[in-house]
């Protein structure tokens, strides 16, 4: 062995801090929420400009999401806290306007529930294969993210009474990628949690 290769260390990784950009950006989209209830709700969801502000919050929140992420891989902003937030903001900002319009009654309480559902089990299910890994989102999952955002900007916007069909088919269709992808995830978790544990009982 040559005195450069005994010279040769292993950097140490610096650990991320948790206060960073890409977390900070996580947390204003979760403080964003009530904000955009209160604008959702207020005069009882009749009054445009209102319903105008309510979009532009949800529309503001949903752009953190996708700039949070990008800036956590881009510059090394990855954190175990930003790991549970992020997928708890999403699902709380998703949650808040379903449930809020569902108050209103502009979209079938059913459909809330669905969705709901689903996110929940799938949060479930992260938790209980999260010891053998981590299941990275599929094609499927974020056209489903895709599709329950332009489906919830379509029921929020003050629209003509001629687009409640185009509102109403897009939901559909964000229903059935929500049920589709939850099927899958499930199946990929038990597929996960199978070899997690075979690797372990082969291990000595």
């Amino acid at each position: 062995m040559t005195a450069a290769a005994d010279d040769t260390v292993e950097p140490t990784p610096t650990p991320v801090p948790v206060v960073n950009v890409a977390n900070a950006l996580t947390v204003f989209r979760l403080l964003l929420v009530p904000v955009f209830l209160f604008a959702l709700l207020d005069d009882g969801g009749e009054s445009t400009t209102w319903r105008l502000v309510a979009t532009g919050i949800f529309l503001l929140a949903a752009a953190t999401d996708r700039l949070d992420g990008d800036l956590a891989r881009k510059r090394g902003l990855i954190t175990d806290f930003g790991k549970i937030a992020d997928p708890i903001a999403d699902k709380t900002l998703i949650g808040s306007a379903l449930i809020g319009l569902s108050i209103l009654g502009e979209l079938p309480w059913w459909v809330t529930v669905v969705i709901l559902a689903r996110e929940l089990g799938v949060t479930l299910l992260r938790f209980w294969v999260i010891r053998h890994g981590v299941i990275p989102a599929s094609r499927g999952g974020k056209a489903k993210t895709i599709a329950q955002i332009v489906a919830i900007v379509l029921f929020l916007l003050p629209l003509p009474d001629g687009f409640a069909f185009a509102a109403g088919t897009v939901m559909a269709v964000a229903v059935g990628l929500t049920l589709a992808t939850g099927i899958d995830y499930v199946v990929r978790a038990v597929r996960l949690r199978a070899r997690g544990r075979r690797a372990i009982a082969g291990a000595p």
